[in-house]
């Protein structure tokens, strides 16, 4: 696991800052959740009056002057934008970078596969996600309990599940859009988050649009419906899971065969 050490430490510096950033705006918003609270009154009656808008993130269907209902509009929205930008961030990166950066070459000389190139690099993807919602989660958890509030836990850790599989499911789309790169992608991959999140919004705006949801992982994780329903939409996660296995083996497939230079 030699690789995977390097790895891990080589790209720490932007764990750290992402995590940070991300913790950082969950804390501001979770602290501001009591002055929030005694709002609830004109806060719903806003939001309920704002149509469209309301309907593309939920508020419709969620209690602002809940905890729950609050983290899932507020801190939901922080969670999926940053979480999904840091992923597709580090998957676009990851193959890539070898060739950009020309240290293949150097690479490819040691006694070490292609396959077991891409498997660690995958490995270092999966762990930097894992810790980047452990530290959410923890974040949300200590910052709560400063401020006197509990979380509905089922939910929560159902909410932080479907962001889980989304940043997969998006880092791993980025991560074989990499294996085929030969220069930087970045720019690809946040565009890819954003496109996939926007059309999460399209679909909650009308009823013929639905049928994106099966495309863009926003769509089980939703906050609202998990809150609701408290539970994942099944058939679309389904798909999410689908999309991510097939993503991670195009990436093997693809890189193992591919000419380096």
């Amino acid at each position: 696991m030699t690789l995977l050490k390097f790895e891990m430490k080589r790209n720490r510096t932007s764990l750290a800052v992402w995590a940070a950033a991300i913790a950082l705006l969950l804390m501001i918003c979770l602290i501001i959740f009591p002055d929030m609270k005694d709002q609830v009154n004109e806060l719903n009656a806003a939001f309920s009056s704002m149509g469209g808008f309301t309907q593309a993130f939920g508020m419709d269907r969620l209690n602002f002057g809940e905890l729950m209902g609050f983290y899932g509009l507020e801190c939901g929205n922080i969670l999926g934008i940053g979480g999904a930008f840091f992923a597709a961030y580090i998957g676009i990166t990851a193959l890539a970078d070898e060739e950009k950066n020309h240290t293949a070459e150097y690479l490819f000389t040691h006694p070490v596969s292609r396959s077991r190139i891409v498997f660690e690099k995958l490995l270092r993807i999966l762990l930097q996600i894992l810790i980047l919602n452990a530290v959410c989660i923890l974040t949300a958890l200590f910052v709560t309990a400063a401020i006197g509030e509990r979380f509905q836990m089922n939910e929560f850790l159902l909410l932080h599940l479907a962001y889980l599989l989304l940043q997969t499911e998006i880092a791993a789309v980025c991560f074989c859009i990499s294996a085929f790169l030969r220069k930087s992608g970045i720019g690809i991959g946040l565009g890819l988050a954003a496109v996939l999140y926007f059309l999460n919004i399209i679909a909650n705006i009308t009823e013929d649009a639905e049928w994106l949801k099966y495309i863009t992982p926003f769509g089980y994780a939703e906050a609202s419906d998990i809150i609701t329903n408290a539970e994942i939409s099944p058939v679309p996660a389904a798909v999410g899971c689908a999309v991510t296995a097939a993503g991670i083996a195009a990436a093997f497939f693809k890189y193992c065969r591919k000419d380096i230079y």
